[in-house]
């Protein structure tokens, strides 16, 4: 390494924030069956070194939610939730560079580690925020709560969404949450302020059984190649909606991806069904009926005899960016005052914020990582240091703002 870049990388090593983050990324909270327990006493450290109060609420057995919290001036005001995930994505170690719990960090700064972008980063980012305002000695007017979830990655259903339905989170007097975004490989950040409605379809075509050397009428097989193509039609008018509008991104259009196809015992026996699951994110230019509509013809077109399952998934109202939300008045002034190019767009997945947004709570999912691949579950998931520290300065000053509005 060149002098000034051995400095640079010095400077990164001793950085207080960085080190926490680094030792957060080396606990291997990963899928399939977590265990959160090196998590929970990290994070309680963290919380005792900040002399702040924390608390561990269990309310399914083996999935804890720490929660940390700095009391405000005013505590009697809706406080300001933190929330992230302590969980990881599943890693195929020799697939990446450096072992994906090494937290290992190149001369360049890059900090490489499963969690790095999704999400354990910000996670570390909020409560530096916290040590960088108390060390200057201020306060905020509303409490914050800074908490870590788990199971995010596998539908949040035993953390966050158990969660929100407890005396535990009523408590916690919540008026406004932010989570997490992804990053962007431009200047411009992307900011969510909703999500597509998750629907799941699942399929049972029925049909003629019989001999595999006979051609019978409306077989299982049959019906499921025309519903097949149904589907893969309007997928790729979305596809192309998407192509001829530079506007528009992937949380604008509605997804569809066969995901799953089973049925049959053998060769050369015509089987009574088969079973086909499509992975679907609804669009806000749709209603979830108009969907459901559209597919009930799809079955009758392709032969009938089709049971569909959409599971239980609500539409969920977006949080309004507008003069009606005061946290997003003051939130939209923070990243103006920092000259930020922000562009805010429904997210293509889903994360736990869903689960807030669903009892009317304004929240915004934005992690502060632009200049940066996309490499969110992806091998070789890393960080860089300078972007991770700019975050913290980035949320502190949103953090303070919308902790001090009116």
């Amino acid at each position: 390494m060149e002098c000034n870049q051995k400095t640079k990388f010095t400077e990164w090593e001793n950085n207080k924030d960085i080190q926490i983050f680094r030792d957060y990324l080396k606990i291997p909270s990963v899928h399939p069956n977590v265990n959160y327990n090196e998590c929970v006493e990290f994070l309680r450290n963290q919380a005792d070194v900040l002399e702040l109060p924390s608390k561990v609420v269990e309310i399914n057995q083996g999935k804890p939610i720490v929660i940390i919290t700095w009391l405000g001036t005013e505590t009697e005001k809706k406080s300001i939730l933190l929330n992230s995930h302590m969980d990881v994505v599943p890693v195929y170690p020799e697939k990446w560079t450096y072992p994906p719990f090494s937290a290992h960090m190149d001369e360049q700064g890059r900090i490489y580690g499963r969690g790095s972008q999704d999400m354990k980063c910000v996670g570390i980012q909020f409560l530096g925020v916290i040590r960088a305002l108390k060390h200057e000695g201020r306060k905020l007017k509303r409490t914050l709560h800074v908490i870590f979830v788990p199971d995010e990655e596998i539908g949040g259903v035993l953390g966050m969404k158990d969660f929100v339905q407890s005396n535990y989170f009523r408590e916690l007097n919540c008026g406004f949450a932010i989570d997490e975004g992804y990053a962007s490989e431009t200047d411009t950040f992307r900011l969510f302020y909703g999500e597509r409605t998750l629907k799941p379809v699942h399929f049972t075509i029925s049909g003629t059984p019989g001999h595999g050397s006979l051609l019978l009428p409306g077989t299982a097989g049959e019906k499921a190649r025309k519903l097949i193509d149904k589907m893969m039609d309007f997928r790729q008018s979305e596809e192309q909606r998407l192509e001829a509008n530079n506007e528009l991104t992937v949380g604008d259009v509605t997804t569809v991806n066969l995901t799953m196809m089973s049925g049959g015992v053998q060769s050369n026996v015509i089987p009574p069904e088969f079973k086909l699951c499509f992975d679907v994110r609804i669009a806000h230019n749709i209603t979830i009926e108009e969907f459901e509509r559209l597919v009930d013809a799809w079955c009758e077109e392709s032969g009938g005899g089709i049971k569909i399952d959409y599971g239980v998934y609500p539409f969920v109202e977006s949080t309004k960016l507008d003069e009606s939300n005061k946290y997003w008045v003051v939130f939209k002034q923070a990243l103006q005052h920092m000259d930020l190019k922000v562009k805010p767009q429904i997210l293509p997945g889903a994360t736990d914020i869903r689960y807030i947004r669903e009892l009317g709570i304004p929240a915004i999912g934005f992690s502060p990582m632009n200049k940066t691949p996309v490499l969110m579950h992806d091998h070789d998931e890393y960080l860089h240091a300078d972007i991770f520290l700019k975050g913290i300065g980035i949320y502190k000053n949103i953090i303070t703002a919308v902790a001090n509005v009116k």
